[in-house]
């Protein structure tokens, strides 16, 4: 058995329909986001908004951007502007994506697209209301490798799927006494690793095995309140599962697999960025190498290019991570975070 690898299903980066984009919270995936935007595409960043002056000019100065504002109102009602990229802390991604949905202007609205079920049910309403196309900046999913996959998925090529593991794991220092504060450790700031790393984990989780119609989830809470590790296993409809690994405690290598009746697909690199892989049937393998040279965070050009043809076709929702799709991984953390019970003490909630 060999696999014949489809060509990946990717919008062209030079050479297609450009946006005018803005730009809402200038942090740091905001920076990697406009210059991998700069150099890798035909788009560009024509606005920035901060609540800072001072960093909104440092970032337009950054990016070689013409205009910065000192409110995201502003940035919202600036005409050059079509379409908004929220990059603010989680809890605000509502608030800002909103601001801009009530302009008309279309959203890439990072990941997660808000902090629960409920909000981001608002959020789509809002953009289906108002004729925007609103998209979960889910950029893994638009990756060459992930597009490859999914139509190896669709067209059958492993059999039928029956598990899939997949872990993301970034350490985070635990706060020390008299240092200043870290949002990854504050509830109220959307912390935690489930809203932070596992996001990727249960989107991966879904995208292998599609829906969970039962879940169980385990961990490890922090005394602040927020979880700092999680394992959640799931089952789909079709009696597929899912294992679902997260932590802000270790490092984990992120080599995801999809397991098949006749092949399975396992991750020669991290699969959160662009990657290769190997699609192994029996003894023999079959690799898929990762074509474009892009690393790391390059790759959140691919997210782009695809939002803006979307837009050229005259789309109001993406055809592979639909605002269905994000309202239901925003269902699945939900779950996630109740199992875990983030209000309770430090405690390892797998122990009998």
């Amino acid at each position: 058995m060999t696999i014949s690898f489809p060509e990946p299903e990717v919008a062209a980066l030079r050479g297609g329909p450009v946006l005018g984009w803005g730009v809402v919270g200038p942090g740091q995936i905001a920076d990697d986001f406009t210059s991998t935007l700069h150099a890798n595409s035909d788009q560009r960043v024509v606005a920035v908004g901060s609540r800072s002056a001072d960093r909104a000019a440092a970032f337009a100065e950054r990016h070689g951007i013409g205009t910065a504002h000192a409110s995201y109102e502003a940035l919202v009602a600036d005409p050059a502007v079509q379409v908004v990229y929220v990059a603010s802390p989680h809890p605000q991604h509502l608030e800002h994506a909103l601001l801009a949905i009530a302009a008309g202007k279309h959203v890439l609205v990072e990941k997660p697209m808000t902090t629960s079920e409920a909000d981001t049910r608002t959020l789509a309403s809002a953009a289906r209301a108002a004729g925007v196309l609103a998209m979960e900046a889910m950029w893994t999913r638009y990756l060459p490798g992930t597009t490859v996959i999914a139509r190896l998925l669709a067209d059958g090529a492993l059999g039928t799927v029956h598990l899939a593991a997949v872990d993301v794991g970034w350490p985070h220092p635990l706060p020390v006494a008299g240092a200043a504060p870290d949002r990854m450790f504050d509830p109220a700031q959307g912390g935690g690793a489930l809203l932070d790393a596992g996001v990727y984990a249960h989107w991966f989780a879904r995208f292998a095995t599609g829906a969970p119609v039962t879940s169980r989830t385990t961990g490890v809470v922090s005394g602040g309140g927020v979880d700092l590790q999680s394992v959640t296993v799931s089952t789909s409809a079709d009696g597929a599962q899912a294992v679902a690994t997260t932590s802000i405690r270790a490092w984990t290598p992120g080599l995801a697999t999809i397991a098949g009746s006749t092949a399975t697909v396992r991750f020669t690199d991290h699969f959160v960025f662009p990657a290769s892989f190997a699609v192994h049937h029996g003894a023999e393998a079959d690799h898929w190498q990762e074509p474009t040279g892009l690393q790391g965070r390059q790759g959140l050009v691919w997210q782009a290019a695809a939002l803006t043809q979307y837009v050229a076709e005259g789309r109001t929702d993406s055809p592979v991570h639909g605002l269905d799709v994000s309202i239901g991984i925003a269902a699945s953390l939900d779950a996630a975070r109740a199992a875990l019970d983030t209000a309770v003490p430090e405690q390892d909630t797998s122990a009998p």
